[in-house]
């Protein structure tokens, strides 16, 4: 029974990953995978999630050994390699929020049924979430989350089976399968990649809401306990995009269906997926779970940035922490800002924006998966903590997946 009280005590930190992670990469790109290419990225989507895994952990496993974030690590290697992640982390953010947001907010249109320009609705989310992020901090963010996450799947999970009962849809007569090696298929796969289960780049948030835990509870979990919840989350996400990609592979793949360029549009068409098999009765049920979702991803993805741009400024400066909430309510506006604007500039290019993104976040996987693999390595991490052989085994195989799709993507589209 004290086990199971001090495990709870733990429980967050993978859940807040998993609902980071289960955002735009699972509704939309996962998706959008089985829409477009049926189950031909399925290999694809497995392969990310296994070779990406060593690199989200060693997350977990710096924060566990150490009660530091992995910046703390970044920062040990040399403050170079931290200089590099911030700037890495301020060329990605806007786009990433943004295009989490505009899902988001595409999702409200739909549920409430508003009739407002896009970056309107995107506005007033945008102001909601930085207001519980400086009212409640992390312990709401923790519990709002739990609660979101469980709607989520259970709801996935049954759009899932009854799928699977009834069968996929028929597909065209004219209908000829996309190539999934030309120029726009690699740059999709590259999309697909990119975020699944989600972006390499932000392995950094997983260590620091492990710490903050840590500091909630006032408990410093054993190792097992913290890779436990870890592996909870990464198992979710990983379940939940199979999910997803089997909904658009049997309800739109050959059908003559396409799915929209259009953020609001595109929610109407996810909540009838769900809606499909289930019956017309849990198409508000549905909306109201997708939408939670995306809301949990875009809030989290606004603390993650803000508590990273706040912590790293703080190792740069080598500063106490006196004044790391000022600075995080300073970054909060920031990317809020930045996000804005570029919904503004995209509002009619959804799938472009996602795109943008997404990219960018698997060009740069192979630069943090490799910096995260040299922190958990390091001498300030105990040799009893460091990762077993096993996973440095497959740390590597996956610099080598990452550098060798990223290859791959860069020759297609120069030749």
């Amino acid at each position: 029974m004290a086990n199971k009280k001090s495990f709870l005590q733990v429980l967050g930190p993978g859940i807040l990953f998993a609902s980071t992670a289960i955002g735009v990469s699972h509704l939309v790109q996962s998706t959008r995978a089985g829409a477009v290419y049926g189950f031909a990225t399925l290999v694809f989507v497995l392969m990310a999630n296994i070779f990406k895994y060593p690199f989200f952990e060693f997350g977990s496993r710096y924060a566990n050994a150490t009660g530091k974030s992995i910046l703390q690590g970044y920062k040990n290697i040399g403050k170079w390699v931290l200089y590099l992640y911030i700037c890495i982390t301020i060329g990605s953010m806007f786009t990433v929020a943004a295009a989490v947001t505009m899902v988001c907010a595409g999702l409200l249109d739909h549920l409430f049924q508003l009739d407002i320009a896009i970056e309107y609705s995107s506005l007033l989310l945008i102001v909601v979430c930085v207001a519980i992020l400086c009212w409640g901090k992390f312990q709401l963010l923790d519990k709002l989350i739990k609660i979101i996450a469980i709607v989520l799947l259970l709801s996935t999970m049954l759009a899932f089976v009854m799928t699977l009962w009834n069968g996929p849809l028929p597909q065209a007569e004219s209908f000829a399968a996309p190539d999934l090696f030309d120029n726009a298929g690699l740059l999709f796969l590259m999309a697909l990649m990119g975020w699944m289960p989600s972006a390499v780049d932000l392995s950094s948030w997983n260590s620091i809401w492990t710490v903050e835990k840590i500091k909630e509870t006032g408990y410093h979990p054993t190792m097992k306990e913290s890779l436990a919840d870890f592996n909870i989350g990464y198992l979710i996400s990983s379940l939940l995009a199979i999910c997803f990609m089997t909904l658009g592979a049997y309800l739109m793949y050959g059908t003559g269906k396409v799915l929209a360029n259009n953020s609001s549009e595109f929610a109407g068409q996810l909540v009838q997926l769900f809606g499909f098999h289930i019956g017309p009765w849990s198409n508000l049920i549905i909306a109201c779970a997708a939408f939670s979702v995306m809301f949990s991803t875009t809030i989290t993805v606004f603390d993650g940035y803000a508590r990273v741009l706040s912590e790293t400024t703080n190792l740069l400066k080598e500063s106490s922490n006196t004044k790391s909430r000022k600075k995080y309510y300073l970054f909060l506006a920031v990317v809020g800002l930045g996000a804005w604007i570029l919904i503004s500039v995209f509002r009619s290019q959804f799938r472009q924006l996602i795109d943008i993104a997404t990219v960018i976040s698997f060009v740069v996987a192979p630069l943090i998966a490799f910096m995260n693999l040299k922190a958990v390595t390091n001498k300030e991490v105990p040799l009893h903590a460091q990762p077993p052989k096993w996973l440095k085994v497959l740390a590597i195989a996956g610099l080598v997946f990452l550098l060798s799709f990223l290859l791959i993507y860069g020759y297609s589209r120069w030749t």
